[in-house]
């Protein structure tokens, strides 16, 4: 994928995320801020209210208050008072004063004995009352409550306030620490921000919205579109991904992802090979009907172990057209070893006739054709599917090469009926070729026993039942659980995962069928393959 140049390219996701987060974190604790401003404001004001309606209700309800008022000289002894109160409060001024609003006392001695500016008509009537009045000190809030004397008459007044400059000071402090606040608040999310992303972007390589859904959608595309199966492993050699390929080769459920290969029922090297640490190279691998090869590579970044890739290819068809061209070059090799011999005896049969001995020379073709013709008519008559009776054929003139006698029991037998359901002839010639060529080998490495292959073929019981024994040495007993396992085998080979498959072949395509193989030993080795001929049908 061609990635457009820096200048070019649009922001990353990373940055066009933390460029939206920013701004919502600026926004909120921008919003916070002045709502909070707003209710410091509202919230100092309804304070004021309330210590001002405090203060002048203890003082009016003071004894000395209303006895200082009807005394000689209020002034004298109600000023220090007042000045006490202010300090002890912390109210801009305190004024006692006659109903008449003459003051006797104020922060400003000068004010004293003058008239009281503000509205007292409410407290006159006996009720407290509060407002906002611009007065000698400027505007304040402001509390004004009558004093009683003995018999419930009003004697005086007193006016408490706290200024409207101390009030927005009180605000602006508030409001100082608010902000402070909200830019701390501002600052570790933008660092918080900034670290999440920063983060984001290392796992996103820098790359754009755009991008990802693009790459997103190619990778998506090529993962189910390939035929050869892809499976991504993590380091617990669990299933991190498996594309359609990989799921029709080995079955796998659709809740595949996460499990362990170990958990999947795939055959034991098969498994063994997934979860290996060992890569693996064009591997030979059977599951319980296909031939696959396997291709594993680690993967990593930088120093981290990123688990492993595995491809899988569908090897089925091609070992199959292997098979049938492993058949297919032995009968070119038999035909070949056949003309050789044929100019052999016809040269024979010449220098006979030249020698004058044309009976003999008759009696001598005559009697190789006899033997040859004999084989074959016996052999066509007992066998009615043409692919099976060539084969044979073909391997009686290899295991004559290799001075092996092939024989077919008198018991073959094979119609057109006796063929099971979905048997192909590719089937046929894995099964009973593998069997006759493992027989012949182990015939021609036999230990002072005539060499010899024994084939049987014939319906029996509802089933075709084909039997190779040979005069080999045999298979042990404690081999023979291990003998249809893929790399198992008696033969020297310099690549082990291209040894071993022929009885593996031969067990799968069984098993496909429906069939199985018994082993059993006789002079040498006895391998049966028992195939139902009617596929069974479950209600």
């Amino acid at each position: 994928m061609r990635h457009p140049s820096r200048g070019h390219r649009r922001h990353s996701l990373a940055g066009q995320l933390f460029l939206m987060q920013a701004i919502v974190v600026a926004v909120v604790v921008t919003g916070g801020a002045g709502l909070a401003s707003v209710k410091a404001e509202r919230g100092t004001g309804d304070s004021a209210r309330h210590q001002v309606i405090a203060v002048a209700a203890g003082i009016a309800d003071a004894p000395t208050t209303a006895a200082a008022v009807t005394g000689a000289d209020p002034s004298r002894v109600l000023q220090p008072y007042a000045d006490q109160v202010q300090r002890d409060t912390g109210v801009d001024f305190v004024t006692i004063m006659r109903p008449d609003g003459i003051r006797y006392t104020h922060p400003n001695p000068a004010m004293i004995g003058k008239r009281f500016l503000g509205n007292t008509g409410r407290a006159l009537a006996g009720h407290t009352f509060t407002e906002t009045y611009t007065g000698t000190l400027g505007p304040s809030v402001r509390v004004v409550t009558p004093v009683f004397g003995s018999r419930h008459q009003v004697v005086a007044l007193v006016s408490v306030g706290i200024t409207v400059r101390t009030i927005s000071a009180q605000v602006r402090a508030q409001v100082l620490v608010l902000v402070a606040v909200a830019l701390i608040a501002l600052a570790v999310g933008g660092v918080g921000t900034y670290l999440a992303n920063a983060r984001l972007r290392r796992h996103t390589h820098g790359m754009s919205t755009a991008e990802l859904s693009r790459m997103y959608e190619y990778h998506d595309a090529i993962l189910h579109t390939v035929r050869e199966g892809l499976l991504l492993l993590s380091p617990d050699h669990r299933i991190v991904l498996a594309n359609d390929g990989a799921r029709e080769l080995f079955r796998l459920p659709a809740d595949v992802e996460g499990r362990h290969v170990a958990g999947l029922g795939l055959p034991e090297a098969l498994t063994a090979a997934l979860s290996g640490d060992v890569p693996c190279v064009d591997e030979i691998h059977l599951t319980r009907d296909r031939v696959v090869v396997v291709n594993k590579s680690a993967v990593t970044s930088g120093t981290r172990d990123l688990g492993s890739v595995v491809t899988l290819r569908d090897h089925t068809e091609l070992q199959a057209l292997s098979g049938e061209l492993d058949s297919v070059r032995g009968f070119a090799e038999s035909l070949r070893s056949q003309t050789h011999e044929a100019a052999n005896r016809l040269h024979t049969v010449v220098s006979l006739i030249e020698l004058g001995r044309t009976d003999e020379a008759v009696e001598f073709a005559t009697a190789e054709l006899e033997i040859a013709q004999r084989f074959t008519d016996q052999l066509m008559e007992a066998v009615a599917e043409p692919v099976l009776a060539a084969l044979l054929l073909g391997k009686a003139a290899q295991a004559n090469e290799r001075g092996v006698e092939l024989v077919v029991t008198p018991d073959t037998q094979v119609d057109d009926d006796a063929i099971p359901d979905g048997l192909e002839a590719r089937d046929l010639v894995t099964i009973l070729g593998n069997l006759v060529d493992n027989a012949i080998d182990a015939a021609a490495d036999g230990e002072g026993r005539p060499p010899r292959v024994f084939v049987t073929v014939r319906a029996d019981a509802g089933a075709l039942v084909l039997r190779v024994a040979d005069t080999g040495r045999g298979v042990e007993s404690d081999a023979v659980r291990n003998v249809f396992r893929r790399g198992w085998s008696t033969k020297p080979g310099a690549r082990p995962s291209g040894r071993g498959l022929g009885l593996a072949l031969v067990a799968q395509a069984a098993a496909r069928h429906g069939g199985r193989v018994d082993v059993d030993r006789d002079v040498g080795a006895v391998f049966t393959v028992t195939l139902p001929l009617h596929e069974e049908v479950n209600a």
